[in-house]
């Protein structure tokens, strides 16, 4: 995955600070209010395969959050039925048939610097999902959350396949979690 240029202020909380997960949700809250509208179909799209264990944090959190049952929210992208390089084109199509003018987060795990594994990224702007392993797939989102799973260089893709499930694990609990909290917070601020 790589960020889009046309991104603006990106967001970085370790998963490991006991206040990150407030500022997580609130960041997250804030970014859904200011671009959307009571009558915004909100999707999360959690990118990635159960086939590699650094890339399964989308389909992990996408899993997660469908046992959550959140209301106005679609979730695509789970273990069973995971969204990954082979049908995101596919998917993203679906959704702009199928909704009218979604906001669209993307969910996706990344490799980035070596003292920033455990990180989770938020910020506006579509994210290109594969393109850290060399795969060219159209951009996706309006909104993206990452989460850093291993270090960047030499031999990504084995790099992907070697990335602790724990650490995977504790992202997407935090991702999860931080999703559902602000779900909760957007009805109460609604009604």
């Amino acid at each position: 995955m790589r960020l889009k240029r046309n991104s603006e202020e990106i967001h970085y909380y370790n998963v490991k600070d006991i206040s990150a997960i407030s500022n997580f949700s609130n960041t997250l809250f804030n970014l859904i209010e200011k671009y959307t509208d009571i009558n915004t179909s909100i999707v999360i799209l959690c990118i990635g395969t159960d086939r590699a264990t650094g890339d399964c944090l989308g389909p992990i959190v996408g899993y997660k959050l469908k046992k959550m049952f959140l209301n106005n929210v679609t979730v695509l992208g789970t273990l069973s039925n995971p969204v990954h390089a082979k049908n995101i084109e596919e998917t993203v199509n679906n959704i702009k048939s199928n909704f009218k003018n979604p906001f669209i987060i993307a969910i996706d795990a990344c490799l980035g610097k070596m003292d920033h594994i455990g990180y989770v990224s938020i910020g506006k702007g579509s994210i290109n999902p594969g393109a850290g392993v060399n795969k060219t797939l159209p951009p996706v989102g309006d909104m993206y959350i990452t989460g850093i799973v291993n270090f960047s260089g030499f031999m990504d893709m084995l790099i992907l396949q070697n990335t602790r499930l724990n650490t995977v694990m504790g992202m997407a609990d935090f991702i999860a979690f931080g999703i559902r909290r602000t779900i909760n917070n957007l009805k109460r601020s609604v009604g």
